[in-house]
């Protein structure tokens, strides 16, 4: 593990608040997939893809797929029952990761540069730990690795509602009962430690985000097995066996940035420290009075330390090509 370095801010576009990128519904094995695109502005870009977190969706990638769109052709997807994907028939990390890694042989656009965010960084350790011929890079933001005292989550609270058999039905009440201006500004409060970095068209996006969900019949059930089956991951993480996740991220072989955010409130933070220091070649970037999206609230921040990342591998790449 390294620290993480950062492009000069020079190399960035200049800051605007660009709408949320074209999406488009493609039929993948029978299930219909949710995908935005962010075209390329350079004439060299590299394909990436961006994964979200529990609870997000494609739009979360906005800004900082636009900032990074000189280097990378991005596609942002809507993992299976959240955005506009149709639900799917498993909510587990292997069966999330078998879906990215599918959408990648399908798009035919592999190795991508791999991004993602809580829920979806566990995902993408799993697609690099298994696939590595898919994944040229890898940038993890606020990664939701195990950790075992949910004490240090917001979401930990919600652990006693896994055991009720009616779960989903009264995480659906309870998403009822909110309207969706109330519901928004609760997740930018979780999910972000400074709620002023966030610009009005973000907070009215978000709203109609919320609106989507309330639209969806399987969101809840989505939700409340996504969670399970993320929390039984952890569990299984610190049993004897092949299921682990940090095992997993030891064989991560791709170039790896990992963000942090120091006020984070969803996953403990010495979360991402851990995970830099498991996979073998990586950067650490924490960032002091940041939350849990880095991508949407400091995305500049984010961008220059993507930038170095690619700037860092490409110089590799032509030093082994030079020596052999």
């Amino acid at each position: 593990m390294k620290r993480a370095s950062l492009c000069p801010e020079s190399r960035l576009p200049d800051h605007q608040v660009p709408p949320p990128w074209p999406g488009r519904a493609v039929r993948l094995d029978g299930v219909v997939t949710y995908v935005r695109d962010t075209p390329a502005t350079g004439p060299d870009a590299e394909p990436a893809l961006y994964v979200h977190g529990l609870g997000g969706s494609s739009q979360n990638w906005t800004d900082l797929a636009g900032l990074l769109a000189d280097r990378l052709d991005g596609q942002a997807i809507d993992l299976p029952g959240f955005g506009r994907s149709e639900p799917g028939r498993r909510y587990t990390i292997p069966s999330f990761a078998e879906r990215v890694a599918r959408w990648i042989e399908h798009s035919d656009r592999g190795p991508v540069h791999l991004f993602g965010n809580s829920l979806g960084g566990a995902i993408c350790v799993q697609v690099a730990g298994l696939r590595p011929d898919l994944v040229r890079t890898l940038t993890l933001v606020s990664p939701a690795l195990p950790f075992l005292d949910f004490r240090r989550s917001l979401q930990g609270r919600m652990l006693p509602l896994l055991a009720l058999p009616g779960a989903e039905r009264l995480a659906a009440r309870h998403l009822t009962q909110l309207a969706p201006e109330v519901m928004a500004q609760q997740v930018l409060e979780a999910c972000v430690a400074d709620v002023s970095r966030i610009c009005e068209q973000r907070r009215q996006e978000a709203v109609a985000e919320i609106l989507v969900r309330y639209q969806a019949e399987h969101y809840a059930a989505a939700y409340v097995r996504t969670f399970r089956g993320l929390v039984s991951s952890f569990l299984r993480s610190y049993l004897p066996g092949p299921g682990s996740m940090w095992r997993l991220a030891r064989a991560v072989r791709a170039p790896t940035l990992v963000v942090g955010g120091r006020q984070d409130r969803l996953v403990d933070v010495r979360v991402a420290p851990q995970t830099a220091r498991v996979i073998p070649d990586s950067r650490l970037l924490m960032l002091d009075g940041v939350g849990h999206v880095a991508q949407l609230e400091v995305p500049r921040l984010v961008a220059r330390a993507v930038l170095a990342l690619l700037a860092e591998t490409e110089e590799s790449a032509r030093r082994s090509d030079l020596a052999g």
